[in-house]
């Protein structure tokens, strides 16, 4: 027993024409009759049919007179040149008006007729200029309705739009009063399946008179089923006539929707009872249908140029910004909230130089960094787009609702720097047209049996509730992910030629810098000294000066202390970078125990508790690995110190073929927005302003660990900051 799905029907090739219609099929080449539809008999006075086969039209001038003599058989040649190019004629058939029409396809010539119908009801408007003033899409699906009402007056008249993932949507409806509203229903997939699509895409208007009258067989000695993909008569499959059935319809008639060259929808019109539509009002039907689909396609073309435009604003200042900042990150991190609303996301993610700098509704870092990873490893192009990442992956990655949605954009794949745009779960609800769930029976089909999807019986109203997804990304957040991409590629660039530019330049300057910092470092420090001295005897000559002018002098002898300071650090670190470094093997507890005691005098907090635990030796340099401990103790005892009860605990612990320190405090933490530059010379917190520093101790600690093989990285939060340093083991 063979199963068929709805996309694999060969709908094309029923093998019947609806009774309505009559066609002859005649070769191209030789003009000898190779089909027919076995009701051609009913019209044309013909003896025996199988005397047809092989023969020319012109072989029976009597019966076929009417066709012979038309103006389209005469220049038949030139009508038929191109594949698949109808034209249309009325000819008498035995004193009956006919319409008559020609196309070629594969190799033969189709002839069809149908009988005129003339419609006294029918209006014809000439208002379809006003298709080009509407102020909305929906205004322009609505006229169009108005429209056609005039023309075919079906019970039901609809704008069916098809969605991304090919189910349907009604978007404009126009009924008789005692008719329930279809209007915002949705419709699944294989309601009007893939090759039914591309039907629709190539023979724009489809009409099934009655779904109820029995179809006309196609008489034929043909090896090959015959295609019938643009006869206007061909019969319709028996599951989509069953599914019409089921509407409680006995009629429909369908015009393409185009736009771009794209099945957009259709306008799809339901009968109660039998009716056809003749032919010129269906061309009618199908030219105002062209129309509207032009008006809308002109309408979104201004909408979308004036988004551009908008767009191209905001990206020219986006990029203004940029200019400000010395590096991409800070770029990034600095404009943040502007690249989130780009997209219309509810969060923001950026990836780089190892930080995860946040903004709006993200998942928790964790979170986050397990979709990065599952990014390098399941995604090949540089950008990724789902509305349905958390019904996906969420269980997989442990997400929550504030990742249903994701945008991925890979800058620089191989430094793992990436944005990331959220957006949170939309709770959906989608109205179907009856249950979407596909059903299964089995038919007979010329003594086979075989498996078919059935029809849905009930069209009554089902909810769906969709979990795990958010709200869809538009071709408007993929111009902008675009546009957002440019501007990041184009800075990249910019920053790749500075950088080769300047690389020598730099190298130059640096060596000057160190060997400026040794200088001036020697050759201020007398002086300084010097006026450090005479502020001091000047503050002792004032004992009976104004307070005033005693603190002033104090100011004095603060500001060169500060600036000696500054001077030491700075040689520090010109010669974390140039001094020669021997490694060794060192014990570090005397060390720590050392610096602990001397910081707690220093910044006068003989509170603070200080847990030495276990302090396995490390591969460094010695005086290096003081200057190290020096500075991290250092500031978690200073950033600690105004606690109620300060603890710093330090604890070493061999990991493999590594040493890892944690020096852990209590103090101030280290605020999110600060986190990407912390090992920047100069650079100081907004929380720490109120404690002495001059924001070179990180940097030196970052470029000695660089130099002895290790690393120092960081962890955060408001109840504290944990230091980690990674040594090689000895």
């Amino acid at each position: 027993m063979n199963f068929v799905e709805c996309h694999e029907e060969p709908i094309h090739i029923p093998g019947y024409i609806q009774s309505f219609g009559y066609l002859i099929g005649i070769d191209a080449e030789s003009h000898s009759i190779t089909f027919f539809s076995k009701n051609i008999e009913d019209i044309f006075k013909i003896e025996s049919s199988e005397e047809l086969f092989g023969k020319k039209l012109t072989d029976f001038p009597e019966a076929f007179n009417s066709i012979i003599n038309s103006d389209i058989f005469k220049s038949l040649p030139d009508f038929t040149r191109r594949d698949n190019e109808t034209f249309f004629n009325k000819i008498f058939i035995e004193s009956e008006q006919y319409h008559f029409s020609a196309f070629r396809n594969k190799g033969n010539i189709f002839l069809e007729f149908e009988k005129v119908i003339v419609n006294p009801d029918k209006q014809i408007t000439n208002k379809y200029d006003n298709f080009y003033i509407v102020e909305n899409e929906q205004e322009i699906w609505d006229q169009l309705l108005n429209i056609l009402s005039k023309i075919v007056n079906y019970d039901r008249m609809m704008v069916y739009k098809f969605m991304m993932d090919g189910s349907g949507k009604v978007v404009a409806e126009k009924t008789n009063d005692n008719l329930e509203s279809y209007l915002g229903l949705h419709y699944p997939e294989s309601d009007i399946p893939i090759q039914a699509r591309e039907l629709y895409l190539k023979k724009r208007k489809r009409i099934f008179s009655n779904v109820h009258a029995e179809p006309v067989p196609l008489l034929s000695k043909m090896k090959e089923s015959i295609d019938l993909t643009y006869s206007t008569s061909r019969a319709m499959s028996p599951i989509h006539g069953q599914y019409i059935k089921n509407s409680g319809a006995s009629s429909s008639f369908s015009v393409s929707i185009i736009i771009d060259d794209y099945l957009w929808g259709l306008v799809t019109c339901q009968n109660s009872e039998p009716k056809h539509i003749d032919l010129e009002d269906r061309v009618q039907a199908g030219i105002f249908t062209a129309l509207a689909s032009n008006a809308f396609s002109s309408f979104k073309s201004k909408s979308d140029l004036n988004y551009r435009l908008q767009l191209n604003e905001e990206v020219l200042r986006l990029k203004a910004e940029f200019l400000k900042h010395d590096t991409l990150l800070e770029s990034l991190t600095e404009n943040k909230a502007e690249l989130r609303n780009l997209l219309d996301a509810d969060g923001l993610a950026v990836i780089a130089d190892e930080y995860t700098i946040m903004d709006g509704i993200t998942p928790d870092p964790s979170a986050i960094e397990n979709i990065t990873k599952w990014a390098h490893g399941n995604i090949e192009d540089n950008i990724y787009l789902s509305r349905s990442f958390l019904k996906d992956y969420g269980q997989q990655l442990g997400l929550d609702e504030r990742a249903a949605g994701v945008v991925i954009y890979f800058m620089e794949r191989n430094k793992n720097n990436v944005l990331i745009w959220f957006r949170k779960e939309f709770d959906e609800h989608i109205n179907w047209a009856g249950n979407p769930e596909k059903k299964i029976e089995v038919v007979n089909n010329d003594g086979e049996e075989k498996m078919m999807v059935s029809p849905r019986t009930s069209f009554k109203i089902f909810t769906e509730d969709i979990k795990g997804s958010s709200k869809r990304w538009s071709s408007r957040n993929i111009l902008a992910l675009q546009a957002v991409r440019d501007l990041i590629l184009e800075a990249l660039h910019k920053d790749y030629n500075t950088i080769k530019r300047l690389n020598d330049e730099l190298k130059k300057v640096n060596e000057e810098l160190d060997s400026f910092s040794y200088t001036i470092s020697h050759d201020l420090g007398t002086p300084l000294t010097v006026m450090k001295l005479n502020a001091q005897m000047l503050l002792k000559t004032l004992i009976d000066e104004s307070e005033k002018s005693r603190n002033k002098i104090n100011s004095i002898i603060e500001e060169i202390d500060n600036m000696a300071e500054m001077m030491h650090d700075v040689l520090q670190l010109s010669r974390a970078k140039h001094s020669e470094i021997q490694l060794e093997k060192l014990e570090t507890l005397q060390t720590i125990e050392k610096i602990c005691e001397n910081a707690k005098i220093t910044f006068g907090t003989p509170k603070s508790e200080v847990i030495i635990k276990a302090c396995p030796e490390v591969l460094a340099d010695k005086t290096m690995l003081h200057q190290v401990f020096l500075n991290i103790i250092n500031n978690a005892i200073k950033y600690s110190s105004q606690q109620e009860k300060p603890v710093v605990v330090i604890e070493g612990t061999e990991q493999g073929e590594t040493v890892i320190y944690r020096i852990s405090d209590n103090g101030i933490g280290i605020p999110e927005e600060n986190k990407h530059k912390m090992f920047k010379i100069f650079n100081r917190m907004d929380n720490a302003k109120k404690f002495k520093g001059n924001g070179v101790g990180l940097s030196i600690v970052h470029r000695i660990m660089k130099r002895i093989g290790g690393n120092v990285e960081y962890e955060s939060s408001p109840e504290g900051t944990s230091f980690i340093l990674t040594f090689k083991k000895p």
